[in-house]
């Protein structure tokens, strides 16, 4: 029998407030020393009252608009019971029944097509203390507990581990442009649980669901979910029985293991939350909110395409971050239009492997729009070639200093004496006799390898074309 692969997601996206979820105390505790960013109200002592954080209601409405989701005309808060060391009060206050957004959707484009991935809700809650498991021992640190938390659930409208990863970097995507997350999974501010069954295609219910966790990446949401996908068509194969349960993913063993049977809606007794009244969610609100959303990526990267001629392939790749697509337009605005598509190159390129291999963030780069820019005026009108570019912009990355200054100091502009050029041609000549002998032979390649050896030993320096012709002439011509 053949399956169909049902996967729905829970996001948990920590939002970029001050403060935390219901009370007054700093939300960014990245980096504190423990249980200093805390109070009465986020240690759960009795007789607190929380007070709902407006901003954070703001964001979720943002996202909600963003997602495409109705908006109530009222929002409740819930308890949501449960217990565990690292919830204070024995309870979470969350949103179970009237929440923030819902009936929303994501257009994703994964296995080369567009697809519409449901929104179920989206609702706010508090974030929980963090467990320090230690040798004999576990240690609490409350600073997290009370930090706002925002619940994006999807439909299980995902049928690949591929479509799930998708999904979720469009999701990061979309909250990094509206600025309400940083969507860091590795640092826990963009987390993920997956609900994975199989359906047989000839039809019938679909098989009890698996919930996954403990997957701090995008490659490990999808070996997740490609695991954890294998394993139940194997469970079945072989006569087995599959049961709804909670399962982790170990990284370092590249499976999920079983941690507990998994809980339903009822058994985390959910009732209003008396300390807090209803939200009024008045639509002239819902409407400034709606007018101040910035350029979200689908519609950025179709004004790229209309703007600059890039294709789709190039303006998605600059939209997926917003930071990069504000950098490509700070470029923009300092040469003509024509020059798109080379400011794509060097951006999609060796900037960003610049980037990566430093990691470090777009916003952080040292290279100005102003000094890139710069350098590509001066490969077009000639006075450096392009390995020197990728040399000074090297240079450019590591110190922040203009390309003028940098192409002086190290001699990189480009060689305009022939017989400058000849005499490196010589050298190379009489030091590559077997390249010389492959040439006579007939080999035509054998000149490319010359020349290589030349702008090797010009530094880029050396104009390719006018270094060919010498070296035909040279050797005798054809």
């Amino acid at each position: 029998m053949t399956y169909d692969i049902v996967i729905g997601l829970e996001v948990h996206a920590q939002l970029l407030t001050r403060s935390k979820m219901f009370c007054r105390c700093s939300a960014d505790y990245a980096g504190a020393p423990p249980n200093t960013h805390v109070c009465p109200v986020c240690l759960g002592m009795p007789g607190t009252l929380p007070v709902v954080n407006q901003k954070a209601v703001e964001y979720a409405v943002m996202t909600a608009l963003a997602l495409h989701c109705t908006i109530p005309e009222h929002t409740t808060f819930d308890r949501k019971n449960y217990f565990y060391p690292d919830l204070m009060k024995g309870y979470q206050i969350s949103q179970h029944g009237t929440l923030m957004g819902g009936e929303g959707w994501l257009a994703v484009e994964s296995n080369g097509r567009d697809k519409r991935i449901g929104i179920t809700r989206v609702h706010l809650e508090e974030d929980v203390a963090k467990l320090w498991h230690r040798e004999g021992c576990s240690l609490i640190d409350v600073n997290r507990s009370g930090v706002p938390l925002m619940e994006i659930v999807s439909e299980p409208d995902m049928n690949s581990a591929e479509e799930a990863r998708d999904y979720l970097v469009k999701l990061r995507s979309i909250l990094r442009y509206l600025g309400v997350s940083t969507g860091n999974m590795e640092e826990g501010s963009f987390r993920c649980d997956a609900n994975i069954s199989l359906r047989a295609q000839t039809g019938g219910d679909s098989q009890p669901k698996a919930e996954v966790k403990n997957m701090n990446s995008f490659k490990a949401v999808y070996q997740a979910l490609e695991y954890e996908s294998r394993r139940q068509i194997q469970v079945l194969e072989q006569g087995g029985t599959l049961v709804q349960e909670t399962r982790g993913w170990v990284e370092e063993q590249s499976r999920t293991v079983s941690q507990r049977l998994k809980e339903v809606v009822g058994d985390y007794r959910y009732f209003p939350e008396p300390d807090l009244p209803p939200l009024a969610l008045d639509t002239a609100w819902v409407d400034s909110i709606r007018a101040r959303l910035p350029e979200l990526p689908v519609a950025r990267k179709d004004r790229f395409m209309a703007q600059f001629g890039l294709s789709l392939y190039d303006a998605r790749l600059l939209t997926d971050s917003r930071e990069m697509a504000d950098y490509f337009e700070s470029c923009m605005k300092l040469v003509d239009a024509g020059k798109a598509k080379a400011v794509t190159n060097w951006l999609l390129g060796d900037f960003s492997r610049l980037l990566n291999a430093t990691n470090t963030g777009v916003e952080n780069a040292r290279i100005s729009p102003e000094h890139l820019c710069e350098m590509l005026e001066l490969v077009g009108n000639g006075t450096i070639g392009g390995p020197a570019a990728k040399t000074v912009l090297e240079e450019m990355f590591a110190s922040g200093e203009p390309p003028g200054k940098i192409i002086a100091e190290k001699k990189l502009s480009r060689i305009s004496d022939v017989d400058e050029t000849r005499q490196v041609v010589k050298q190379v000549i009489a030091e590559n006799s077997e390249a010389v002998a492959d040439y006579r032979s007939g080999k035509e390649r054998a000149v490319t390898f010359i020349v290589g050896q030349v702008m090797r030993a010009t530094r880029g320096r050396a104009d390719p074309s006018t270094v060919k012709e010498i070296i035909i002439q040279e050797l005798g011509g054809r």
